[in-house]
């Protein structure tokens, strides 16, 4: 099976009543944990590449690395999509290399001026035969080259989103409901802490999501900054020299609700990054002897494969749906 579009999967997911995993993508390890869990649970999946990635790991070595997936894969469907593209030139120049999607990011622009960029990315991507997620609202944290402010980021309005989708022609939408950037989502002011003491965020706005869904029946939304920090992982990095107090993610069961509903792609990033970095740092805590990378890199690997199994099980609910 050759790559493909995120359209038949995003149609499939909707109707089902499950989200498909867009997971992020920075060495071969990572691929691989990726792509054979899915393969496992046969489960479709989006394999995406941030500008850092490209800029770190080469445009080619990346699209060579997910085509090999595709070989070793070859019944499920995979896409490669274009994470958080900046401007028309990132875009057009992923396009033109080989990938099936690409996200136009002008959310921080004013309403109109989001319109204007969109537009001219979807236009050439459709010419393509390439898919294009967009996005209304602003997420806040950190993520590669997204930056954003607490106090800049903004909810989706779901009055806007109808006219959005309308002149755009985008083919899904990244909304605000409440999700951020990074493994540092929310301060500790903005959560509660729970009868462990461990912090709880605010809740997603469902509000927002269902009154979407309502004013745009059957249309594909996306979720980013939807990582779960896993504690375990968190644990792992402090009790082996790291410093990350206060990492706390989105809960898995409102993850699941969302998927349930008209969010057909949720974005999983630091969660992948927490579990090799964890285990690495484990590995070299307790072999501080070894130093050939393939021994630490294995058990990173295979603990990013055991998490993208239990994503696609329990939290996204595509194992199976390929």
């Amino acid at each position: 099976m050759a790559l493909v579009t995120t359209t038949e999967m995003f149609k499939k997911a909707y109707d089902g009543g499950y989200a498909v995993g867009a997971f992020n993508v920075n060495n071969m390890e990572m691929v691989q944990g990726i792509t054979e869990a899915c393969r496992e649970e046969h489960a479709p999946v989006i394999l995406q590449v941030s500008k850092g990635a490209r800029a770190y790991a080469n445009h080619t070595y990346l699209v060579k690395l997910v085509e090999a997936a595709v070989l070793e894969c070859p019944d499920i469907p995979i896409a490669l999509h274009l994470d958080h593209g900046p401007d028309f030139e990132t875009c057009k120049s992923c396009i033109d290399g080989g990938f099936t999607s690409v996200m136009i990011d002008a959310s921080s622009l004013p309403f109109e001026k989001n319109i204007e960029v969109t537009k001219q990315v979807v236009e050439y991507a459709h010419a393509h035969g390439v898919v294009v997620e967009a996005e209304l609202g602003t997420l806040a944290g950190v993520e590669d080259d997204v930056k954003v402010d607490a106090a800049d980021s903004s909810y989706t309005k779901a009055e806007d989103v109808q006219e959005f989708v309308e002149k755009t022609g985008c083919d899904s939408l990244a909304i605000a409901i409440g999700t951020s950037h990074g493994a540092y989502k929310f301060t500790a002011e903005q959560c509660t802490r729970n009868e462990k003491g461990i912090l709880v965020p605010p809740p997603l706005r469902f509000d927002i999501l269902k009154d979407v869904e309502a004013r745009l029946p059957g249309f594909p939304i996306v979720l980013h900054g939807s990582s779960s920090v896993p504690q375990e992982y968190v644990k792992m990095v402090n009790e082996n020299g790291g410093k990350m107090p206060d990492a706390v993610g989105i809960p898995e069961e409102q993850l699941r609700e969302a998927a349930r509903m008209a969010v057909c792609k949720i974005n999983i990033d630091s969660d992948l990054r927490l579990a090799m970095t964890g285990t690495i740092r484990q590995f070299m805590a307790e072999h501080p002897d070894k130093f050939d990378p393939r021994e630490y890199l294995k058990p990173a690997r295979a603990n990013i494969k055991e998490l993208v199994r239990h994503k696609l099980k329990d939290v996204l609910g595509c194992a199976g749906k390929a």
